[in-house]
């Protein structure tokens, strides 16, 4: 297996597992600020890895009056402000090319959303940056369809490459977990990282946005750390009902060491397997 290098973190192979975790969007800069210093001290406690995430636009909102984040150059910005003061890596979603040359100054790892992971260009473009880059998996793919786009990244010559498990659709508005598509997508040789609070989305459940079922987020966890993951990827807030975006799904930060306790135990027992 390729493992993926993001600052002082390795990730893949027989490293201990990785949490990526913060709010879905970009809300006042200081609470978002305060939500990552949260979950760094947890993550601190626990000793592990930890990547911010929180994204400057959320461009695929289910109504177009849906609050979108601060938008690129004022996103960017205040990420870069957060990587500096908790000194951890920061991750956020890229939608088009245009943002490539600008997200690449600023983020450690680019994310390519699962409604986009098809997209060609923006996925070879982000690939010739040489960062990491964690392509979502759509919600309408098999998993050995991510084959094809790990072939795109390694043609723009990027062996830095994460895929992520989120769901896959079945029916309306409703996600499923195939928990064989995580061993399936890490046998292509690169690490996987589970998307414990997207999977429990209800896509357009709520009419102008989704909703979701927070409650299963544990559940969902333990078992992806079970079958061998390589990291985590949550969304958490201080108070998800508040949230933005996402608010049905995220987790409650202080919810979230007990939970990290059980993913530690279990990933200790796993690792030899991977």
């Amino acid at each position: 297996m390729h493992t993926v290098q993001i600052q002082n973190i390795t990730v893949g192979g027989q490293n201990p597992i990785v949490l990526i975790a913060g709010p879905c969007v970009i809300e006042d800069p200081e609470r978002t600020l305060a939500i990552g210093r949260s979950i760094k001290e947890i993550a601190g406690r626990l000793q592990i890895p930890y990547i911010f995430k929180a994204s400057y636009d959320k461009a695929n909102r289910s109504s177009y009056n849906s609050f979108r984040g601060p938008g690129l150059k004022e996103g960017l910005s205040i990420l870069a402000h957060i990587k500096q003061e908790l000194q951890v890596p920061v991750v956020s979603d890229i939608h088009c090319v245009t943002q490539i040359e600008a997200a690449a100054e600023v983020l450690d790892i680019l994310q390519i959303p699962a409604f986009l992971c098809r997209q060609t260009d923006l996925v070879y473009e982000a690939g010739r940056t040489g960062k990491a880059v964690n392509v979502k998996k759509g919600q309408f793919l098999a998993p050995l369809d991510m084959k094809n786009v790990i072939a795109k990244l390694e043609e723009a010559g990027n062996r830095n490459i994460l895929l992520t498990e989120r769901g896959a659709t079945f029916g309306y508005n409703n996600l499923v977990v195939d928990f064989r598509s995580l061993p399936i997508m890490r046998s292509l040789g690169y690490p996987v990282v589970f998307d414990a609070t997207h999977s429990v989305q209800l896509p357009g459940g709520a009419g102008t946005s989704s909703s979701g079922q927070r409650e299963f987020v544990p559940y969902l966890t333990r078992a992806a750390v079970a079958a061998g993951v390589d990291m985590l990827f949550m969304e958490v807030h201080d108070n998800p009902p508040e949230g933005k975006s996402d608010a049905a799904n995220m987790l409650y930060v202080d919810k979230l060491e007990a939970l990290l306790q059980d993913v530690i135990a279990i990933d200790d027992a796993v690792r030899k397997h991977k």
